[in-house]
């Protein structure tokens, strides 16, 4: 997607230091930023304070304005400014939450849940997890079992059984659904 007329003009705003631009671009970006934070934080399996996050948030806003906001002059405008500050944002909470200043990693058996999706919330109760992976063969009852039973993180799985990193969260997304699809449907034991 290429560079909006509303963003551009923001830009051009804040680079010229226009009264409000500042304050304007925070307005316009500060959802996506603590999108960036949470999603970030959560593949991680790293729980956030209110205050972590504001810290963060801070943060990224920081390394924006920083040297007369030479993260905005750097744009080369081939993208969306929104795409364009996920990845500043990212790389700049990925290199905090590395460094591991005020963050709480999650204990192992314990995730958040996302609003969006309750049935992806690491299940508490083993017997149901069990009975359901009852459903599920080789290595999806694996992975299953090492997520939600055992607690391990992505990067554990993925060395456990020697697959990718980035094939574990799809793995377990179809997983799930199958799990899901068998618990709903009437007759199925």
């Amino acid at each position: 997607m290429a560079l909006s007329d509303l963003d551009r003009n923001l830009l051009d705003r804040c680079l010229a230091a226009q009264p409000g631009a500042w304050e304007d671009f925070v307005d316009r970006f500060m959802g996506l930023v603590i999108h960036v934070i949470n999603h970030t934080a959560q593949c991680r399996s790293i729980r956030l304070s209110a205050a972590d996050r504001e810290d963060l948030a801070a943060e990224v806003f920081l390394t924006i304005i920083d040297n007369q906001l030479a993260v905005l002059r750097h744009f080369r405008q081939k993208s969306s400014l929104a795409t364009y500050l996920t990845v500043i944002a990212r790389r700049v909470v990925v290199r905090k939450l590395v460094s591991g200043h005020s963050v709480t990693p999650l204990p192992d058996m314990v995730r958040e849940a996302s609003e969006n999706d309750q049935f992806e919330q690491r299940i508490s109760d083993r017997e149901q997890v069990e009975q359901l992976m009852t459903r599920l063969e080789g290595k999806e009852a694996k992975v299953v079992r090492m997520y939600h039973l055992e607690g391990l993180s992505y990067q554990d799985i993925s060395r456990s059984v020697g697959m990718p990193v980035n094939s574990v969260g799809p793995l377990l997304s179809r997983a799930r659904a199958k799990m899901r699809h068998r618990a709903e449907t009437p007759g199925n034991p």
